[in-house]
């Protein structure tokens, strides 16, 4: 699923750019993605888009945010980190951190990888047509690996 909102994300430049869903089907079935795939990456898109709908402005400046032990469990430690940096940076206020937690959340499975939270993070702001700063655009593409020490 995740290769397929990279897709999206790297071929259009806004949600609304993207066709219906039945000619987006087609498309990314002709670049070789499994229907599985597909209509798991469209759903989850769906909920994306229902809840930049619902996006409000800012929260306050001093609000807090308590994890569940269910939500603890499923993020991980490492994401939730990259949740609190990505607020002490001032790139995701309160409302954004809400949408990509609740995205989080609609994924099945065990713990969420950090790389997998990244890409959310990257489809919240792809989904609201707001751009990430470059700094925060490189803590989101780039591997730590890959990265030089200078």
């Amino acid at each position: 699923m995740f290769d397929v909102l990279v897709y999206l994300y790297e071929n259009y430049w806004r949600p609304d750019a993207c066709p219906d869903h039945a000619q987006l089907t087609r498309k990314l079935s002709a670049v070789g993605f499994e229907s599985d795939e597909i209509q798991e990456a469209l759903n989850w898109l769906d909920g994306l888009a229902g809840a930049a709908e619902s996006y409000v402005g800012e929260q306050g400046a001093n609000s807090l945010r308590v994890y569940s032990r269910a939500e603890q469990e499923h993020l991980g430690e490492a994401s939730i980190g990259f949740i609190s940096f990505l607020e002490s940076a001032g790139v995701l206020p309160p409302p954004m951190r809400e949408i990509v937690i609740d995205r989080a959340n609609a994924i099945s499975g065990g713990s969420l990888e950090l790389e997998d939270l990244k890409i959310i993070v990257l489809m919240v702001f792809w989904s609201l047509g707001e751009e990430p700063d470059a700094l925060i655009l490189d803590e989101l593409f780039v591997d730590e690996a890959d990265r030089l020490i200078h």
